[in-house]
């Protein structure tokens, strides 16, 4: 018996150390420039950017500079030549984003310029074109949800967030999720594309989340962009309370609709912020756009899409797991422009990520990958991996 025992622990030991071993050859790292990294996990790019505003936005230019560069030269070339309408009169984008820059400008932390500066020089390319690439997002204007407590098999908070942007425009083929820790600021995960800056959806080291839905006031542009305001709440808000003070406090821009979470305080609220209006909605709490609210819930969406939202989370009340909550965002609660599909526990910050496919299937329709923001802040790079040089800044690089 004591035999069989010891074979026992010994064959234990080796499928642990068998399993240890398939876990570590998950992630493989590409390259390295200062602080920061490129690797794959399970074939998924994640990026991992450390240091100063400089710092951050030359490692993001020099480990994804062939992705930065075909992302916005399709954005700025393409699409960017292609004229839109704001107000009666069609015009170029690029002739709409340099007004929107002047008006934005004293707005933007300084900080925020000197990071596209740095991503402009290591790619290569024009710092107007990176700067037109990252204010897109006012130009052009998704569903969103909270559930938690007596609305979770158990208790967990779980943060749901559907992107319906436009899978035309080829994004999805630059997926990528960005680690970043920015000097004396929180530590976050930004689920985004090469090139951006800014942040759509996202999650902090503090247990906040945050994802934004688009409305109207195109037009409203004389603010702080929604993009970078929510960034600002990512690396800034320790908790729910200074998320909602953070997004109160900076002048804002378009009709923009959020669902933030605090997995610390197992909160949530919708919010409607706009040029002109500032409207915090808690859990389970009636709006005149939101009429059916939901016990220990927050379903922001619109038209027949809330109607199923709110069915799908009503059916499984006190039932809902990760798996379930992933099923709200089914078609047609997610659109068939549906570019990616978000799931945050903020507690344990896992998260799970589903983007549209080269072939412009809807993210929805997509797997999930899966991921955990504790532990990917704690992973380190392989030191035999190619090294990109970070040069120190210049004149012209790192200042606005």
């Amino acid at each position: 018996m004591r035999q069989f025992f010891r074979q026992l622990f010994a064959f234990s030991l080796v499928c642990g150390w068998l399993l240890a071993a398939t876990l570590a050859a998950r992630a493989e790292t590409v390259a390295r420039c200062g602080q920061g990294w490129l690797e794959r996990i399970d074939g998924y790019p994640v990026l991992h950017l450390k240091g100063t505003p400089y710092e951050i936005g030359y490692q993001h230019g020099a480990l994804l500079k062939q992705d930065v560069r075909a992302n916005l030269d399709y954005l700025v070339n393409v699409k960017g030549a292609t004229p839109v309408k704001i107000g009666p009169v069609p015009v170029s984008p690029r002739a709409a984003i340099d007004a929107i820059v002047k008006l934005q400008w004293r707005h933007v932390p300084p900080k925020y310029f000197d990071e596209m500066a740095a991503l402009a020089a290591a790619a290569d390319l024009k710092v107007e074109d990176v700067r037109m690439g990252n204010f897109i997002p006012e130009m052009f204007h998704c569903s969103g949800f909270a559930v938690m407590n007596s609305a979770t098999q158990d208790g967990t908070l779980y943060h749901g967030r559907v992107l319906d942007y436009a899978v035309d425009w080829q994004l999805q083929d630059h997926a990528v999720l960005i680690v970043c820790e920015p000097t004396g600021e929180i530590p976050f995960v930004n689920v985004t594309y090469a090139g951006f800056i800014g942040s759509v959806t996202g999650m902090n080291s503090h247990h906040v989340s945050i994802g934004e839905m688009g409305g109207g006031g195109q037009g409203h542009w004389d603010g702080m962009p929604m993009a970078l305001l929510v960034r600002e709440v990512l690396q800034t808000a320790g908790d729910l309370d200074a998320a909602i003070a953070t997004m109160r406090d900076h002048p804002r821009t378009c009709q923009y609709f959020y669902v933030i979470a605090d997995g610390n305080t197992n909160r949530a609220v919708g919010m409607e912020a706009s040029w002109d209006k500032f409207d915090v909605i808690q859990s389970g709490e009636a709006h005149p756009l939101l009429p059916k609210p939901v016990k220990d819930a927050v379903l922001l969406s619109a038209d027949r899409r809330y109607e199923e939202l709110v069915r799908r989370a009503q059916s499984q009340h006190g039932q809902i797991d990760a798996q379930g909550a992933m099923r709200l965002m089914d078609l047609p609660v997610a659109l068939k422009s549906n570019l990616h599909d978000v799931l945050f526990a903020p507690k344990s910050t896992d998260l799970w990520v589903a983007n549209a496919s080269h072939d412009k299937r809807p993210a929805a329709t997509q797997p999930y990958a899966h991921f955990n923001l504790a532990k990917m802040l704690a992973s380190r790079p392989d030191p035999a991996s190619p090294e990109i040089p970070l040069p120190p800044p210049s004149e012209n690089i790192g200042n606005r």
